[in-house]
């Protein structure tokens, strides 16, 4: 064997561990101690950051939301409001293309009206001369002498007394 057990070994490995020991915790278990402590700080820190970064994100996320909603909101109204215009707009249009055809048709009615009128005074203008035509041609023949004319003057004036009495 190797390793053999021997006291004076033991004894010299227990004094230089406590040796050791005794010079880290002197000198290097404060400062070990210390850097551990500020990693842990700085940890402990850098998830309290990152805390704070997740929920400063979440309320921006919330207040986008809220932002986008408000934007669908005021798009939804002014489409309305859009909508609503181009309605009226068309309807206005309508009623004025209405009111437009009504007028031009009442135009025209009138102008037909006028028009026949203006034919059918035409058309009793030409029958009164015609007809002051053929009494002229038939009064001719009739009293073509003097006898036959003065007999229907007299028969005249006798249908005048007649009506003035």
């Amino acid at each position: 064997m190797l390793i053999q057990f021997s006291f004076g070994l033991i004894f010299w490995m227990t004094v230089s561990f406590l040796a050791v020991l005794f010079i880290l915790k002197k000198f290097a278990w404060k400062p070990i101690l210390g850097v551990l402590s500020e990693r842990e700080r700085t940890i402990e820190d850098a998830l309290s950051e990152a805390k704070k970064a997740r929920e400063e994100i979440a309320a921006m996320n919330a207040r986008n939301e809220d932002l986008m909603r408000q934007a669908r909101e005021e798009r939804e109204v002014l489409l309305k409001e859009a909508r609503d215009i181009r309605d009226k707009e068309i309807g206005e249009a309508k009623a004025k293309a209405k009111a437009e055809a009504e007028a031009l048709l009442s135009r025209a009615r009138v102008d037909i009206q006028n028009e026949k009128n203006a034919a059918i005074t035409e058309m009793k203008n030409q029958v009164a001369e015609l007809s002051i035509l053929v009494a002229e041609q038939v009064l001719r023949e009739k009293l073509a002498d003097n006898a036959a004319q003065q007999s229907l003057v007299d028969k005249v004036m006798n249908e005048a007394e007649l009506r003035k009495s």
